[in-house]
């Protein structure tokens, strides 16, 4: 257990290190909220799916796996899709809107007060989510670690606020691809494990028509199978248009922001699903093989949700010797790579969309000076990063703490509405600027009236049948406001015009990003922090194995140590290529 303490906190250190370098690329706002808008089409990629997956993905979903089988795939099949979407179009409109922050672009879309409205909404709510999340994840480490949770909390906050507040989106973006990495190869080997023990892919799929498992594992069931009739085909169609919703609408712009311009930002969707398709299978074939060999094990375990914990079972169960570490280490990818990129993004909307405005309405004129927005990113970044710790230590003393209550409560009753003028402020042009708030206002009627209906007369509400309520809202408002449209007033039907104008234009690298030696140095300092960790997979050969294990770890390892290689030659042939094009002096 001791050399596993050590890979894990070399592991941490790895990325403290990554958020130290990257400090150096950071010369304004713009550097630090979206890496100066030159970040790689692999860079991106990984850093989109990574921020879209947490420790939950490895519990919660994982106990929906391995109760009910391939259903929750729904919801993997629209992000895949979301990502398809972002890789045929949607990727490049939002990178081409030129924004830092996902408040600038609905500003431009809908207007000031929208922007405010947003912005504060994401930045009030946003450490209450991260802190549940630190919580989740310090409560696995310490379960697994046998450590006490507090320190363990304390230090993974820590962690990754410095990296955010030396590295900004850069660092982010880096310690993002490594955990990637750490992730997949401990998931694909965990995966590739579970089938070899369930007798391969022939072996996995006979345990469809078990008897045991026949019913609990059709891909729908029928309506009162699972409470709140989940996995239903109506649950699957509901959640599959609720997720897509939420890919290839004008919130998604912070995923591709960053992107060196629309053909990069297209690229970088394409990796996101090919990533998330694999993914999808990779993360969730161990916990339906837990079910099938080791069901009545795990239920009689004594643990509190004891399904929650099927995936950790089964990846102890069978990993080689010494590489436990490795798989908190996933753990601590999944939720990390979250965490920070939610922190900074809230960062960037107080530094560059909050503040600004706020500076405005007390009568200052004159812009803020470079120097002093990037000591507001780092304070906030601080300021944030302690207040996630705050809320997350307040839910380790008193596990019943009424604002993380009525933080669910407000992200689930307001977040889902707001999101439907989002997605139609994308795709229909002729949906006036003014259009957001009755669209909101519309959506929230259903998701409040749910809320009291059960608090106040005993109604029952399921996901499905207040996401499907909302919908409807929502699509009625939202084609009342497109026939009114013609009521808008010129100058406001010129903004529209000239926000999709811009959204189609494409983007002259050399011209508006430049900064060729930011592109191969990112490819190095990368793949030198990717070869440190398949170095580091190499310490697990110290333990006790037999030949099969040692060749999963040197899997592992050479899968890891490849990518960094390949990493390397990329930079070398940017580097190359960017020197060729240097002028000659004379």
């Amino acid at each position: 257990m001791i050399l596993e303490y050590v890979t894990l906190a070399i592991y941490l250190a790895v990325l403290l290190a990554l958020g130290a370098y990257f400090k150096k690329f950071n010369r304004n706002l713009s550097d630090f909220v979206r890496g100066g808008g030159q970040g790689s089409w692999w860079l991106i990629g990984m850093s989109i799916l990574m921020s879209g997956i947490s420790a939950f993905t490895f519990t919660g979903n994982a106990s929906a796996a391995f109760e009910g089988g391939p259903s929750l795939l729904v919801i993997y099949m629209a992000n895949c899709a979301g990502f398809a979407m972002g890789g045929l179009f949607v990727g490049r409109w939002l990178r081409q809107t030129r924004a830092y922050t996902t408040a600038d672009v609905v500003r431009v879309r809908f207007g000031v007060p929208v922007e405010q409205f947003g912005a504060c909404f994401g930045v009030l709510l946003g450490p209450i989510s991260a802190a549940i999340q630190l919580y989740a994840l310090s409560l696995f480490a310490s379960t697994v670690l046998g450590l006490p949770l507090i320190p363990i909390l304390i230090v993974i906050a820590v962690i990754v606020t410095f990296y955010s507040t030396t590295g900004g989106k850069w660092a982010v973006m880096a310690t993002d691809f490594v955990q990637g990495m750490v992730m997949l190869s401990i998931t694909v080997l965990v995966c590739f494990l579970s089938l070899r023990a369930v007798g391969g892919i022939s072996g996995f799929i006979g345990y469809f028509s078990d008897p045991r498992f026949k019913d609990d594992f059709q891909f729908f069931k029928e309506a009162g199978a699972f409470p709140g009739d989940r996995y239903t085909i109506k649950w699957a169609i509901v959640v599959f248009l609720m997720q897509i919703n939420a890919q290839v609408s004008l919130s998604a712009a912070g995923r591709y922001i960053a992107a060196r311009d629309g053909r990069e930002a297209s690229r970088s969707a394409w990796m996101g699903f090919i990533l998330m398709a694999v993914g999808s299978a990779v993360w969730f074939i161990p916990p339906m093989v837990a079910r099938f060999l080791y069901g009545a094990e795990i239920m009689d375990s004594g643990i509190e949700n004891p399904a929650d914990s099927a995936y950790a079972f089964i990846a102890m169960k069978l990993l080689p010797n010494g590489m436990l570490g490795m798989m908190i280490a996933a753990m601590f990818a999944a939720t990390m790579s979250s965490m920070d990129t939610g922190l900074n993004g809230q960062v960037g909307v107080i530094a560059r969309n909050i503040i600004p405005r706020a500076r405005g309405a007390l009568g200052y004129k004159e812009p803020l000076s470079t120097k002093t927005e990037m000591r507001i990113c780092h304070v906030a970044t601080v300021v944030l990063g302690a207040l996630i710790m705050f809320y997350a230590l307040l839910l380790v003393r008193q596990k019943d703490v009424a604002l993380f209550d009525i933080g669910l409560l407000i992200a689930s009753v307001i977040g889902v509405p707001m999101s439907f003028p989002m997605f139609f402020g994308l795709w229909l042009k002729k949906l006036p600027k003014w259009s957001f708030f009755p669209i909101f206002l519309a959506s929230l009627v259903p998701s409040v009236w749910s809320f009291i209906d059960e608090k106040y007369y005993g109604g029952v509400w399921t996901i499905q049948g207040r996401a499907m309520w909302i919908m409807i809202f929502g699509i009625v408002a939202c084609v009342v406001c497109t026939l009114f449209s013609r009521f808008t007033s010129q100058k406001e039907r010129e903004d529209v015009k000239e926000f999709y104008k811009v959204m189609h234009k494409p983007i002259s690298y050399d011209d508006e990003v430049g900064g060729d030696s930011v592109d191969h140095e990112q490819y190095f300092i990368i793949a030198r922090a990717v070869i440190v960790v398949g170095l580091l997979v190499l310490l697990i050969l110290l333990f006790p194995n037999d030949l099969f294990n040692r060749l999963c770890i040197l899997a592992v390892s050479g899968s890891v140590l490849t990518t960094g290689a390949l990493l390397w030659a990329g930079g070398l042939r940017i580097k190359a290529r960017s020197e060729k094009s240097l002028p000659v002096e004379e």
